[in-house]
């Protein structure tokens, strides 16, 4: 019965006051989908939740989804038309000590943290038009006889809310709605990469490897380079890299969530404006 209970908080469709009222009593953190009976819940941020749920623990992380139009208190989130995510947080002392005891799991579980502590590490990614096209396997056999250590190789399709949150320094960008499908479109391999001789950067080293973002002037400027050989048009250009070791630890943290960084992450780079600088070759 118990059990049972477990299951209703962490995935019912509040329509009651009294089950709203049971959720709030809820202990960890609830997240809600607040959605509109007209067009339902956000569907693209559902796998995402239960990813970050498993990551979390059953105990500490609970979703579930509300109509607006069925609570009065959620009267002023009626007639919205954009995703609407509410967060309530109930420390638990029956459970361990806020984030201690969860990283001392970690710790004690199998070894996830997969990066040295005297290696600075960057993200690769081969993306969905190279792994449609079964050259995923040839990528991988290239980048280790460049140099490249490789200390995670997980196979993943990605949603789209994960590629909107990756991408989101470009959603200004005309083709970001295009980069964002294609990302989410299949399958990818999500690589965590270091070199044994760090006579060069890993994060420059695998961006000079991969060579510039259009594969049509990386054929004409660097036919060696991976995208020369893999990549057809923006943005199927085969492989992505992190432009900086900053937006290495970011990428990192977001997509492999269990990763820790043992060297400080450098300061990015501000602007006369405040804002982060970036160059327009971030892909």
């Amino acid at each position: 019965m118990g059990s049972k209970k477990k299951e209703i908080a962490l995935q019912v469709n509040i329509s009651t006051q009294e089950l709203w009222e049971e959720m709030l009593s809820s202990k960890g953190l609830t997240v809600v989908d607040v959605y509109q009976g007209w067009c339902g819940p956000c569907k693209p941020v559902v796998s995402l939740f239960q990813k970050m749920r498993i990551e979390a623990g059953l105990d500490l992380l609970h979703f579930a989804l509300a109509e607006a139009d069925c609570l009065d208190v959620l009267e002023k989130y009626r007639g919205r038309c954009e995703p609407t995510f509410l967060f309530y947080a109930i420390k638990d002392e029956a459970l361990c000590d806020e984030d201690e005891c969860f990283s001392q799991e970690k710790d004690n579980s199998e070894d996830e943290d997969v990066a040295s502590s005297e290696k600075s590490c960057t993200l690769a990614i081969i993306k969905p038009d190279a792994v449609v096209h079964g050259k995923a396997d040839e990528i991988i056999m290239k980048i280790q006889e460049a140099g490249f250590d490789i200390l995670t190789n997980e196979e993943r399709t990605m949603t789209e809310a994960e590629m909107r949150l990756f991408y989101q320094h470009r959603a200004g960008e005309e083709a970001f709605e295009k980069l964002v499908h294609h990302m989410s479109s299949g399958p990818s391999h999500l690589l965590i990469l270091t070199r044994t001789e760090d006579a060069e950067d890993v994060v420059s080293a695998w961006r000079t490897f991969m060579g510039p973002c259009d594969p049509i002037v990386a054929r004409r400027e660097q036919p060696n380079s991976l995208r020369a050989q893999y990549g057809t048009e923006m943005p199927f250009n085969a492989v992505h890299g992190s432009e900086r070791q900053e937006d290495a630890s970011r990428e990192l943290a977001l997509l492999f969530p269990s990763f820790k960084f043992s060297e400080e992450v450098p300061k990015a780079t501000l602007d006369k404006s405040g804002h982060e600088a970036k160059t327009k070759d971030e892909d």
